[in-house]
């Protein structure tokens, strides 16, 4: 049998981490059997849905590399096709006309409460016949009142559902446009799913669906709901957490690799495996692995994960998504040294690229003034001699780099008898403005012979006029 997943989200909002975790998983199935991998946009909802909503779940997507094979497919474009189903439905007497209001459906469930009873729709327009010809009405799905239906779930285990618990659904509007349930289902069959991965918000829905799709005489995919993910304190994942939008963490200097990775471990395992390769993952994924248990997202391992692939992917891939913060920040590639360089010097050092950007303006731009409390320690009178000394050796050389810059600042430092700390330190913040930076003859090497020596320059007349004031 070919494998068909798919990721069918709704375009209310953004694409959260819970919605991306779902997606890698039916992709991750997909993949792993040579299936087929679909993505369709449940856009029935229209009151809330949004091409701004739709345009983030695609960026998304694209962003984290879940390619899909067939789609997008948008739902709103295939009411012909539901409304089809229905009117079988209808005609095969598995699907009935429903005229009591909004009110009525209220009164009977209130009433129901009172008793004690599970509230539900009691089915009074079921078997009848006298239908008004002047009133609206919504159609229900006939669902079945006796037996049980049998969820086989591949992460949940056996799950058993009496059909006297649910009642019948709508599953078209008084408007006629389709309900979720109606849609979902026909989708399913139509495209041929094998496969439904989704989360266990959605267990409720699947005996009824599984219910209709009976009706359709369609044969039924397999399940698997893959339980939610909490926050660090036990209660469910939200904006209070730092449950954002997947793009949110593009924005805040996450790699895709380290965001999948670490997605794929909440719920799955491997072993004691914590790194884990695209390829790998394709590999070693399997739905028997997942935990039935929900999992707690904890941003400091996303932080750790994070760092190490900015350590350890090719440079070459970390800069494909470091030049879009630089330029986010609107900070000129070509003033200063190529990503590559900048992530061999500065990689180490740091959790994101948003990080590293911050720390390295100082190699693709200017700056006027420098850090108050850096120049305050190391910008004082004593050190415009060494320098100076060293802006005379620079200015000197033929050849420039790392090592051509290290024995001209060890030359000024040993001419005027001094250590390299009252040399290195006051030429640190000459250059960069600050009092961090890689090794100080690569930073100066990587900044620019033209652009050391006016850094100089200003820390020179920083010093003076600090000398004046005094």
């Amino acid at each position: 049998m070919s494998i068909v997943s798919r990721f069918a989200p709704s375009p209310t909002g953004y694409l959260h981490v819970g919605g991306a975790r779902t997606a890698l998983f039916s992709w991750l199935y997909a993949r792993k059997f040579g299936g087929t991998f679909i993505l369709r946009i449940e856009d029935t909802d229209l009151e809330r849905s949004s091409q701004e909503s739709v345009d983030a779940i695609l960026d998304g997507m694209n962003w984290l590399g879940l390619d899909w094979d067939q789609g997008p497919f948008y739902q709103t474009k295939r009411f012909d096709l539901y409304k089809e189903v229905v009117a079988q439905l209808l005609a095969d007497g598995k699907a009935y006309k429903c005229f009591c209001t909004v009110e009525e459906v209220d009164a009977m469930r209130e009433a129901q409460m009172a008793a004690g009873e599970k509230p539900k729709y009691n089915g009074m327009w079921r078997d009848r016949t006298d239908h008004p010809t002047d009133k609206p009405f919504v159609i229900r799905f006939k669902n079945p009142q006796e037996g049980v239906v049998v969820i086989d779930d591949l992460i949940k285990g056996r799950i058993e559902v009496a059909n006297a618990e649910l009642d019948d659904l709508i599953i078209a509007r008084s408007d006629g446009t389709p309900t979720y349930n109606l849609t979902v289902v026909v989708d399913d069959w139509k495209m041929g799913v094998t496969h439904v991965i989704r989360g266990d918000d959605h267990v409720n829905n699947t005996p009824r669906q599984m219910n209709i799709l009976a009706a359709l005489g369609a044969e039924l995919p397999k399940y698997a709901h893959v339980p939610m993910i909490l926050g660090d304190d036990g209660k469910r994942l939200s904006k209070r957490h730092g449950a954002v939008g997947v793009m949110q963490y593009r924005d805040n200097g996450f790699l895709p690799q380290a965001l999948l990775n670490y997605l794929v471990r909440l719920g799955w395992s491997h072993g004691d495996q914590e790194i884990f390769s695209i390829e790998e993952l394709v590999q070693l994924f399997d739905l028997s692995a997942c935990n039935r248990a929900p999992s707690a997202f904890n941003t400091e391992k996303l932080l750790w994960l994070n760092q190490h692939y900015i350590r350890t992917l090719p440079a070459s891939e970390v800069a494909k998504h470091l030049e879009w913060h630089l330029s986010e920040q609107k900070l000129d590639i070509s003033q200063g040294p190529s990503l590559e360089q900048l992530i061999a010097v500065q990689g180490e050092r740091v959790k994101t690229l948003k990080e590293l950007v911050e720390v390295s303006r100082y190699f693709y731009e200017d700056f006027a003034e420098f850090d108050e409390a850096a120049a305050k320690k190391h910008l004082r009178p004593v050190a415009a001699e060494p320098l100076k000394s060293v802006q005379q050796q620079l200015a000197t050389l033929t050849d420039w780099n790392a090592e051509t810059v290290h024995a001209a600042i060890n030359t000024a430092a040993e001419s005027l008898g001094l250590g390299m700390g009252k040399v290195g330190m006051p030429l640190r913040v000459a250059v960069t403005g600050g009092g961090n930076s890689p090794s100080l003859d690569v930073t100066v090497a990587l900044i620019g012979r033209e652009r050391a020596i006016a850094r100089i320059d200003l820390a020179l007349s920083y010093i003076e006029k600090r000398g004046e004031a005094a």
